[in-house]
């Protein structure tokens, strides 16, 4: 420009037209990258199809939770009553006998259960013969693919004491008969042990898969420092996936309040009842059964509404002590 301002015909300078076709350069580049990544786009639909779908829009029957809902009336027509029902929810004499069951099932369940698959994925880890290690894994997945149902038949026949193997061993180890399917102190340690076995290897494969990008010259460095095998697992495995650890234990803390009902419901009887009654059935029970389904909303509700305090809230702890997060 030598100084000289570049004028065109409208009176606008050279500049000022390049910066008025910045919004439609990034606009076509937008449709560009859209064209040239179409099938990858494809690709994503049917997810997004099923979040939206399934999660998203079902979040409209929310406002039930707020209404004394009428199924003859609807949504629109039914009578709002505001903080009622959680009112009479927080009032209700079994709420802190539900509160108190699912918060010791939870803690049961990041206490031993979470830490499960790591132990497991560590100890695969250090199996050097391949065809041993693949049996290993095979094994400890194929209970994901078994159904609660079937476990719970599996778990009523081994501790039955009309003639249940497990009962008899357990009675003539303690010199006593324990029925451990009707005592209310031994459920809790029943589920978790029922969760550990279906679960625990189906949790292994992310941190097998995390395991496999550690670098082996750590390894090998290590050994020639005369690091032995338990010293290599504490400096070099675990820290390599701290942060896939993290990342699922905040994702974990957002089901925190999610017992299961499937397992809980099959394993209950009028004899453990006391211990076994969780948010998830007594939601059933309210809302399905006795078609109070304002109400079994609220209840929901209030679940969600901890589950994310809880991760928003260990999000930013994560973050205070320098992991990543989940965002």
């Amino acid at each position: 420009m030598n100084g000289k301002t570049d004028w065109n015909g409208n009176g606008a300078t050279a500049a000022q037209v390049d910066m008025a076709a910045l919004p439609m350069k990034r606009e076509s580049n937008w449709k560009r990258q859209i064209k040239r990544n179409k099938w990858l786009y494809v690709l994503v639909l049917p997810g997004f199809l099923y979040f939206v779908i399934f999660k998203y829009m079902p979040m409209w029957g929310i406002v039930i939770a707020f209404q004394d809902y009428q199924p003859f009336l609807g949504i629109r027509d039914s009578q709002w009553v505001g903080m009622e029902n959680f009112t009479n929810f927080f009032s209700n004499p079994d709420f802190f006998r539900l509160l108190r069951n699912t918060l010791v099932l939870a803690l049961y369940d990041l206490i031993f259960f979470f830490p499960a698959p790591i132990i497991i994925a560590l100890l695969l880890n250090e199996i050097r013969v391949a065809f041993f290690k693949r049996t290993i894994q095979t094994l400890v997945y194929v209970p994901h693919f078994v159904s609660m149902v079937i476990i719970a038949s599996i778990t009523y026949v081994f501790l039955t004491p009309q003639g249940g193997v497990l009962y008899d061993l357990i009675s003539w180890i303690t010199g006593k008969p324990i029925d451990v399917l009707a005592s209310p102190g031994s459920f809790r340690p029943l589920i978790i042990v029922q969760m550990m076995w279906k679960e625990m290897g189906w949790g292994t494969i992310i941190f097998l898969a995390a395991l496999a990008g550690v670098d082996t010259e750590k390894y090998e460095a290590s050994i020639v420092d005369g690091a032995g095998r338990l010293r290599r697992m504490w400096h070099i495995t675990l820290p390599a996936i701290r942060t896939t650890i993290v990342i699922l234990l905040i994702l974990r803390l957002g089901n925190f309040l999610d017992t299961g009902f499937e397992q809980i419901y099959l394993m209950t009887n009028s004899l453990n009842r006391d211990v076994a009654d969780v948010f998830d059935t007594y939601v059933y029970t309210v809302g399905i059964t006795q078609g109070a389904f304002s109400y079994s909303t609220a209840v929901g509700l209030f679940k969600s509404v901890v589950g994310i305090i809880l991760v928003l809230g260990s999000n930013k702890l994560a973050k205070k002590f320098g992991h990543p997060g989940i965002y």
